[in-house]
C-alpha cells in the first residue's frame, strides 16, 4: 500500500513538473511572437506612406502650405484642366492610352453630378506623365519634370534641377514633414504633401516626389 502511495504522488510531482515547463515554454513563445510582430509593427510605421497620414491642424501655425493649382502652369502655357485640342497643341499626341474602366482607380476627376464615371474615359500618357481625359476634356493627374517639362508657379519655375532646399524656401512647413514612399516602379522616393487649398473645401491633397534630391514627379491624390 506504501508503494502504492509512493508511485501515486511521484507521478503526480512529474506531472506536474511536465505541464509547468509546457506551460512556460508556451508563454515563451507568445512573448517571442509578440516581440516580432511588435518589430514588424514598427517597420511599417516607419515606412508608411506620408499620403496615409491624416493632414495637419489646420488651426496650427505649421500647418502644410497650399500648392494653387490655379496658379500653376505647365510647360509655362496650361493649367491644370484644359481641352483635348489643347493637349495635343501644347504635348502633341499621347504616347500611349489606356481606358480608365481597366486601370481602376478608386476615384476619377471627372465624375458625372450623380457620382458615376463614363465608360470611355481615358488616361493619356506623354513622357512618362499621366492625364485624365472625358470627352473633350483633360486634367493633369500625374507630371513628370522631364528634361522639357517643368512648372511655373508664383513666377517661380520648377523643373528636374529643383532641389530639397529651394522648395523648402517656398513650402518650409511641407518640407520639414517630408517623408519617404515606396512607389511602383521607382523605389524608395522622398515624398512631400501639398494642400490644395482650405480643409472645408478640399480633401485631397498633392504629392511632390523627390529623386535624388531633386524634383521628380507630382501627383494629385483623391481619396475614395
Amino acid at each position: 500500500m506504501k508503494k502504492i502511495l509512493f508511485l501515486y504522488f511521484l507521478f503526480s510531482a512529474l506531472t506536474a513538473c511536465k505541464n509547468g515547463e509546457d506551460k512556460a515554454r508556451n508563454n515563451s513563445k507568445g512573448k517571442a511572437a509578440e516581440s516580432v510582430q511588435a518589430k514588424n509593427e514598427s517597420h511599417s510605421t516607419s515606412q508608411s506612406p506620408l499620403a496615409e497620414t491624416p493632414p495637419p491642424d489646420k488651426n496650427q501655425p505649421n500647418s502644410i502650405e497650399i500648392f494653387d493649382a490655379d496658379l500653376m502652369l505647365f510647360n509655362g502655357k496650361v493649367k491644370r484642366f484644359f481641352s483635348l485640342k489643347d493637349f495635343k497643341k501644347n504635348f502633341g499626341e499621347p504616347d500611349s492610352t489606356q481606358l480608365m474602366s481597366r486601370e481602376e482607380p478608386c476615384s476619377y476627376v471627372f465624375e458625372n453630378i450623380d457620382a458615376t464615371k463614363n465608360l470611355n474615359d481615358k488616361f493619356l500618357y506623354k513622357n512618362g506623365s499621366r492625364f485624365e481625359n472625358s470627352n473633350e476634356k483633360v486634367a493633369i493627374d500625374e507630371f513628370k519634370f522631364t528634361k522639357n517639362n517643368f512648372l511655373v508657379y508664383k513666377g517661380i519655375t520648377f523643373n528636374a534641377s529643383t532641389t530639397i532646399a529651394q522648395l523648402k524656401e517656398i513650402f518650409p512647413n511641407a518640407v520639414e514633414n517630408i517623408g519617404i514612399m515606396n512607389v511602383y516602379g521607382e523605389g524608395e522616393l522622398q515624398m512631400i504633401q501639398l494642400r490644395e487649398g482650405d480643409y472645408e473645401l478640399y480633401d485631397g491633397h498633392i504629392n511632390i516626389f523627390l529623386k535624388n534630391g531633386k524634383l521628380y514627379f507630382m501627383h494629385w491624390w483623391i481619396p475614395c
